[in-house]
């Protein structure tokens, strides 16, 4: 009987096993390398757990579901507004999102560098000078086809349309993506992405086709970009990420608050530094050229009652002649109720303000607040319009994203205040009330207790000791 380790059982085994091919290495324990990492450029083979160790997936593997949603939201919203819309409600013209041919005016006037006309008409430009920085692309391919970007009238089929409408959505489908890394990051299955993907582009379709705003829908998929960045402790690009989302909307500062209140305080001066950068460039730039129009246009952020629905706070808005109110009143006030919010969070984030990646709790908390923080706008709006609706759900449905209760009970929320927000109600009181009441169930929705959630998802049968299908 031999012992284990003997030198001479040893010296007898390795002449028993065959030699290895030519210019191959030897692996396993007897291998020089084995155990230590292995210097980049080596011609080592890789060991057996290189090669169990699965190749990371293309992109478009991994964002299948948003691509997939908006190239069918492409398609929906062409067809509806240019072939079966039209041919059901018996229009003539096209009914197109009116409010998109402003910014793309202001987008040709930035590429025929006429910053002093930014904000004059007929741009009816009232968001920061990002919003039209987006259009810039699709402005230049069509003056170089030759097509006009004028406001059609309501009898018109424009070409612009064709070119326009494909590239706004397809830019507002950074919300998406946004969306479907952070589920990823979060470890959310593949179905659950997949509905996160299709309740998501559903909602976008308010923001994006019906209103033509695709600043919004970029702001916010910016904004969750940061957060993400921020809970991988990626805190530079976080600021970059955020500055940009609030140069082309400035709604995302509502959601500053949230955003700093995990942050660690040293940081506060560098990140806030690199997160006003993008935007005051810009406005710097557009107010050199026309002071009193970019300052009026970007302080006092006109709204009209008789347009869109008033709230009952349009009975404080200041009047500002012509039938507008200043919304900027209401907007400075949601962001002081967020500051508070900030305040009131801040110990539970504690852990990640220290520094190092956020645990999945802890982002989905920072995801749920941040929406709350986004529905304070439409709290606090003089004037309201639909997709104002929309930040809020679109960040509601990914904090939901990890509990399937939570994201079905999200998304048919979503889907109802997306539609039901279409109605014409002008009374103070009726349509805000019942949008609100919508957005709570949202968040409420997003935020199911525990164990409301685990009675609401479906049980499993037993298996019982005589099953026959049951596995040894």
């Amino acid at each position: 009987m031999t012992r284990e380790g003997d030198p001479a059982v040893t010296a007898s085994r390795k002449a028993a096993q065959p030699p290895p091919p030519d210019g191959a290495q030897p692996a396993g324990p007897s291998a020089p390398d084995a155990g230590r990492g292995v210097p980049a450029g080596s011609l080592a083979a890789p060991g057996p757990a290189d090669a169990r160790r699965p190749a990371p997936e293309r992109w478009l593997v991994r964002r299948v579901f948003p691509i997939l949603a908006t190239v069918g939201l492409i398609a929906i919203a062409m067809g509806s507004t240019t072939w079966w819309g039209p041919l059901i409600t018996g229009a003539r013209g096209w009914p197109l999102p009116l409010d998109l041919w402003g910014t793309m005016a202001a987008a040709q006037r930035l590429v025929h560098l006429d910053l002093g006309g930014l904000y004059t008409q007929p741009t009816g430009l009232v968001s920061f000078p990002g919003a039209a920085v987006i259009l810039v692309p699709v402005v230049v391919l069509m003056d170089a086809a030759g097509i006009s970007v004028h406001v059609p009238g309501h009898d018109a089929h424009p070409a612009a349309w064709l070119v326009a409408g494909p590239y706004e959505i397809a830019i507002s489908a950074v919300a998406l993506l946004a969306a479907d890394a952070i589920a990823e990051h979060l470890g959310a299955s593949r179905p659950k992405r997949a509905l996160l993907a299709a309740a998501s582009a559903t909602a976008v379709w308010s923001v994006a086709v019906n209103w033509g705003h695709p600043e919004d829908a970029v702001a916010v998929g910016l904004l969750m970009y940061a957060i993400l960045a921020l809970s991988q402790a990626r805190t530079g690009r976080s600021a970059w990420l955020l500055g940009a989302g609030i140069a082309v909307q400035p709604l995302v500062l509502i959601a500053l608050p949230i955003v700093l209140a995990a942050l660690a305080p040293r940081r506060l001066a560098g990140f806030l530094a690199r997160a006003a950068t993008p935007s005051v460039v810009l406005l710097a730039a557009a107010a050199a050229a026309n002071w009193s129009a970019t300052i009026h246009a970007v302080t006092n952020q006109p709204n009209w009652p008789t347009v869109d629905h008033p709230t009952p706070w349009v009975y404080l808005a200041p009047r500002m002649g012509h039938g507008a109110v200043a919304a900027g009143p209401g907007r400075a006030l949601a962001i002081v109720v967020a500051c508070g919010c900030a305040i009131v969070v801040a110990r539970r984030w504690g852990a990640a303000r220290h520094g190092g990646p956020w645990s999945r709790e802890t982002l989905e908390d920072v995801l749920w607040w941040t929406a709350v923080a986004l529905a304070l706008r439409s709290v606090f709006e003089s004037v309201m319009v639909a997709y104002y609706l929309w930040p809020v759900l679109a960040v509601a449905l990914v904090a939901a994203v990890r509990s399937w209760p939570r994201l079905a009970a999200t998304s048919v929320a979503a889907t109802i205040v997306t539609f039901g927000s279409q109605v014409a109600w002008h009374g103070p009181w009726s349509w805000w009330t019942a949008m609100i009441a919508g957005l709570a169930l949202a968040l409420f929705c997003a935020r199911l207790p525990p164990r409301l959630s685990r009675r609401l998802r479906p049980s499993r049968p037993a298996r019982s000791a005589g099953n026959p299908l049951r596995r040894a």
